[in-house]
């Protein structure tokens, strides 16, 4: 199909975020975007109970949470059961992409994370990307 959609791979994303407000607006600009979200969460303990039992394409995450492991912890444990974290935060993180497939800096836009998630989706599939504006790809983490 030439102009047709093209087909995602990213549909069902956990969300993982210990700010309120932020984790609602996350939700609602994703499924005003067209993905299915399988949860917001904003925990360790929880997010790792969803991963275990539902599919999810992708996990879009802060790296503070609300208890004692982070999102770094969080990543580790989705990168060994094959599912990429897109972290979301204002801190630097050295170590970011042993673990994930990038980073999205805060603060950011309902534009931004929607190409954020588009890149994501795209680097996945493959495709050499040309980041959005505040996303930072890393390549390691799908190896």
């Amino acid at each position: 199909m030439l102009f047709g959609k093209r087909k995602r791979i990213v549909k069902r994303i956990l969300v993982v975020e210990d700010e309120p407000l932020t984790a609602f607006d996350n939700e609602t600009m994703l499924i005003d975007a067209g993905y299915e979200v399988v949860a917001t969460l904003d925990g360790f303990d929880d997010a790792l109970e969803v991963i275990e039992r539902e599919k999810i394409d992708l996990i879009l995450s802060d790296i503070r949470l609300r208890s004692h492991e982070t999102g770094i912890d969080l990543a580790r444990a989705a990168k060994g059961r094959g599912i990429p974290t897109l972290f979301a935060t204002g801190h630097e993180i050295p170590t970011a992409a042993e673990v994930a497939i990038g980073c999205l800096k805060k603060p950011y836009t309902e534009r931004q994370l929607k190409a954020a998630i588009d890149s994501v989706d795209r680097h996945l599939s493959g495709q050499r990307v040309r980041p959005a504006h505040g996303l930072q790809l890393f390549t390691a983490a799908q190896e």
